[in-house]
């Protein structure tokens, strides 16, 4: 067993067989992981990310803001809030063409993901329809679908797996201890019961975080517990660095250290072994080293486009030219099973790199 392998171990296997997730990890364990050496934790996120995917592939994927502006929710980060002034203006729900013809752009371009985001608290009955409008018309273009509208109660999740809905995103933003420092108006278990619903419809989970608003290491850490200890654990699962907006109380938050953002995908790469963990929002703020970081840790999924709700996102052109310079492919990451695994680990016995 390698240095590496030896300082950290995984926790105990849970004991129910019919568990979902074969252990539980403690804050105290995921802490442990972050504050192994950097070369070692990438080491292990990197053998564990072979062990279940395709080392050299990256999932395209292109989020559009539906309808923008306006939310009623008081999240401290967001631009979108009623509560601050950042000069965005509420707008409407789009129409279902312009969001297929969106849908096309974005295939055209690469991408085989398209995620839709409405700045609401929960959408309303008269917008459940259109929205199964764009999921069906988006589905049948060969795109992977995922939606974001805040809450769902139980109705509204089942109209949208109906519709053929393949993704739900909803983000448990940060940790229990740190959330109440940065959301108000809507409370850690209304997020989590939102997951619940998601998953009893039978849609799959798209859920994580945001890093750098001012939590600490633990607080990062406990976030990663939350998300490792669903059962199941999300299987899409988006870090995103914080954008400060000037007009947000988040606005003059000092930058966190580039690195702890990308052990921060190691982590979550190492305690979520089956998901794939999606390089999210604030990538501008990382330079192609530390993007390449990133796919080392074991990020394979990443937003592909000019703009990501109402951020800036790195040029298309210039996310095709790092993959090209990193020998990554464009794909649809899916983990292999044991089986398959295992032979990859034979097969690679002599010192491939190529998988």
């Amino acid at each position: 067993m390698t240095e590496a392998q030896n300082a950290v171990q995984p926790p105990s296997r849970a004991t129910d067989a019919n568990a979902s997730n074969a252990q539980r990890w403690r804050v105290a364990d995921v802490v442990a992981l972050y504050e192994l050496p950097f070369n070692d934790l990438l080491y292990r996120a990197q053998q564990v990310h072979r062990e279940h995917f395709s080392a050299n592939e990256i999932q395209l994927s292109t989020l559009l803001s539906i309808k923008t502006g306006g939310c009623e929710e008081d999240c401290k980060y967001c631009s979108q809030s009623s509560h601050y002034d950042t000069g965005l203006k509420a707008e409407k729900l789009m129409d279902v063409d312009a969001v297929l013809d969106a849908a096309r752009l974005a295939k055209q371009s690469g991408a085989t993901r398209f995620c839709m985001g409405a700045a609401w608290r929960s959408p309303k009955e008269r917008h459940i329809e259109p929205i199964k409008d764009m999921i069906r018309g988006v589905k049948a273009m060969g795109l992977e679908t995922c939606m974001t509208l805040g809450m769902l109660e139980d109705d509204q999740a089942k109209a949208l797996r109906e519709a053929g809905l393949d993704y739900y995103n909803h983000n448990l933003d940060t940790s229990p201890e740190f959330y109440g420092q940065i959301i108000s108006t809507r409370s850690y278990q209304e997020r989590l019961d939102t997951l619940e619903r998601v998953r009893d419809a039978g849609i799959n989970v798209c859920c994580g975080g945001i890093i750098g608003m001012g939590e600490s290491r633990r607080e990062r850490a406990g976030l990663i517990a939350q998300l490792a200890n669903m059962d199941p654990y999300p299987e899409s699962v988006p870090i995103n660095n914080l954008v400060a907006i000037e007009g947000t109380p988040l606005g003059d938050v000092e930058p966190i250290d580039p690195f702890e953002f990308v052990r921060t995908i190691a982590v979550a790469r190492i305690t979520m072994p089956r998901a794939v963990v999606r390089l999210s929002a604030g990538r501008q703020q990382l330079d192609d080293g530390l993007q390449a970081l990133c796919f080392l840790a074991g990020a394979n999924s990443m937003f592909y486009g000019d703009q990501l709700l109402t951020t800036g996102n790195p040029q298309a052109d210039a996310d095709r030219k790092l993959l090209e310079r990193l020998g990554i492919r464009a794909g649809s990451p899916e983990p292999r099973d044991a089986t398959e695994s295992r032979e990859s680990t034979a097969s690679c016995s002599g010192g491939c790199g190529s998988h």
